[in-house]
């Protein structure tokens, strides 16, 4: 029961089965879940990301290990949180600026810039694929944020 409940929640509900772009698929079937957040209180939003996160982090970490795998691709629950994270940033701003922080973020999680790239050696296996989404969505999201404060463009 739980390796199935890992695979399911690894898998983001059988998005990361998708024979291509299975990243970019789990980020946009993160989308229905970001939208029901957005109805939430920040708090609530937050310790919902936050609770992803925790599971997020075992789930990819008995997939992997099950499949003796080190990053399988099928897993996208990293994407779910970075897409979270970083839509959340701008949760509340016009639908272009949620766009931009979207793509900023695939962009980040496909080229990991920097220290992103660095922080997804970190162990155990299950930290590590989900550390370097999470910095790519921490700086997609600030990166559109600081946008949205631009004179004359946010909401």
């Amino acid at each position: 029961m739980s390796q199935r409940l890992a695979a399911l929640l690894a898998t983001w509900f059988g998005c990361g089965l998708s024979p291509r772009a299975p990243g970019t698929v789990g980020s946009l079937g993160t989308l229905p879940l970001h939208l029901l957040l957005c109805q939430a209180p920040p708090a609530v939003h937050a310790a919902a990301v936050a609770f992803l996160l925790a599971a997020g982090t075992w789930a990819a970490q008995r997939y992997a290990s099950e499949r003796g795998e080190k990053d399988p691709q099928r897993v996208v629950i990293d994407e779910v949180i970075g897409t979270l994270l970083a839509l959340g940033c701008v949760r509340h701003e016009a639908l272009w600026l949620q766009g931009l922080a979207f793509l900023l973020f695939r962009l980040f999680d496909i080229w990991k810039p920097g220290p992103i790239r660095r922080v997804e050696r970190w162990q155990p296996t299950g930290v590590g694929i989900m550390a370097d989404d999470v910095l790519a969505g921490l700086c997609a999201g600030a990166l559109a944020f600081g946008v949205s404060q631009l004179p004359g463009i946010g909401s």
